[in-house]
């Protein structure tokens, strides 16, 4: 079957068509504005790839049209499709269709760590020799990869997006994915496009429970309210739990969360020794440890695992140290993401000075539903920089210099990207720390920085 993916560079969709494409079909996709690294992995991997939506596309002729959440109604491509009555499901339906109804599937949801604690999972059942099949919304360095399908292999890691599924279809992406272990890492308020409040999540993450048979395994923190509201409207299958008073427990540790002990049913089991910091991390390895666990892999094999675990590229990510300065890449764009990922910079490099540099380009932050709460998310920071859009695509619906404004001193805001860029560069000194924060390319600015230091 030939396959033709619009919107095919998105981290979820781009990892659909490298399994597409391992599952025996021919697979093309177009795409607008594409960047690393999915672009560079899809080029890597053969999968040609068409600049923009054109109707043209059409004479490819192929089998199918799989639709990206990023394609909306007046997309010319899109209303070619429709026009001409042409066969077209979502990324999610496909897949759970043709490829996860026949694996175990072993999902990781919540509103932060999805990508790492997917990125865990996946290599400990590696390690054990589990050879798992996974797709991951980012590239965990342990593979280099974003996606593998082989249809031999019986398990199945993929991270669990709660945001729509596509344009024709409002649920959320994880309903669609028959999981039979389910981590549930945390919930908070999210993609406010999308959905009006918190209590709407809850409702799509108790859809994703009600799927889970009475032998599968649903796997949530002790204390996350909006998790305990969502297991109060139900459940059906097996559980665990992770964080303090629950069976998998942080022992002693060291302040950065670099060296911690793992107690599971009150027993310390061992110790991980690894490159990553803060309890974010801490806990995301716990719930993976749970997950191995529910399919067989004992603890001690989960922790060496762990121990050589090396990450997920823009998860905290050196990107270079040039100078003596050093500049990170990090996805965090949510409040608590950001705050979360700068305290565990905080905790490795004590009292060097941190420069933040923050693009608040997803949609929820776009819209200001949650700016008031990024002075307080950026607090361990000495200086920030913020930038944002005045028009396009991605230009802000609030004035940073309202939101900042008390904060003047600390907190600088810039429209344009080069006068941005001169401004950190004017700033930074030997010692320095530069964590540069966006859920997009930020038009690379790291390379940029680097190349300026």
């Amino acid at each position: 079957m030939h396959i033709h993916i619009l919107g095919i560079c998105g981290t979820f969709m781009g990892g659909l068509a490298l399994i597409a494409r391992a599952a025996g079909h021919k697979v093309t996709g177009c795409d607008a504005g594409v960047y690393p690294p999915m672009s560079t992995q899809l080029e890597e991997q053969g999968i040609e790839l068409v600049q923009g939506f054109g109707t043209e596309q059409l004479q490819l002729n192929p089998d199918l049209y799989i639709i990206g959440n990023v394609i909306t109604r007046g997309n010319p491509l899109m209303e070619a499709i429709l026009e001409q009555n042409l066969p077209y499901t979502s990324g999610p339906q496909w897949l759970g269709d043709h490829i996860l109804r026949q694996q175990h599937v072993l999902a990781v949801a919540g509103t932060h760590g999805k990508t790492t604690t997917s990125s865990m999972l996946a290599w400990i059942l590696e390690f054990a020799g589990y050879k798992p099949n996974f797709l991951i919304g980012g590239i965990a360095s342990d593979f280099g990869i974003s996606a593998r399908f082989a249809p031999e292999n019986k398990y199945f890691v993929i991270e669990a997006d709660e945001y729509d599924t596509a344009f024709f279809d409002k649920r959320s992406k994880f309903v669609h994915y028959h999981s039979r272990t389910a981590i549930l890492n945390n919930l908070e308020y999210d993609h406010a496009d999308i959905f009006p409040d918190l209590r709407a999540i809850e409702t799509q993450f108790h859809h994703l429970v009600r799927t889970i048979p009475q032998s599968g395994t649903v796997i949530t923190p002790m204390h996350d309210e909006a998790l305990g509201r969502v297991i109060a409207r139900g459940i059906w299958s097996k559980q665990d739990h992770f964080g303090n008073d629950s069976p998998w427990q942080c022992g002693q540790r060291d302040a950065a969360g670099e060296q911690f002990e793992v107690i599971h049913l009150g027993k310390v089991v061992g110790t991980i020794c690894w490159k990553h910091t803060g309890t974010h991390n801490i806990n995301n390895a716990l719930a993976a440890m749970a997950a191995a666990q529910a399919v067989g892999i004992a603890p001690s094999t989960a922790i060496e695992a762990l121990c050589q675990f090396q990450g997920v590229r823009r998860r905290m990510e050196l990107r270079g140290v040039v100078n003596q300065i050093s500049v990170y890449d990090d996805f965090a764009h949510h409040p608590t993401a950001i705050a979360t990922t700068l305290d565990g910079l905080r905790q490795r490099v004590g009292h060097a000075r941190i420069i933040a540099v923050l693009e608040p380009r997803s949609n929820t932050m776009k819209l200001g539903t949650m700016a008031a709460r990024l002075p307080e998310a950026l607090a361990k920071a000495d200086i920030v920089f913020c930038y944002g859009e005045q028009h396009g695509k991605h230009a802000l619906g609030w004035q940073p210099e309202e939101v900042f404004g008390s904060q003047a001193d600390k907190i600088k805001t810039f429209h344009d990207l080069e006068q941005l860029k001169q401004a950190i560069v004017n700033c930074a000194k030997p010692g320095d720390h530069i964590l540069v924060m966006s859920n997009g390319s930020f038009g690379g600015l790291h390379d940029k920085l680097l190349k300026a230091l």
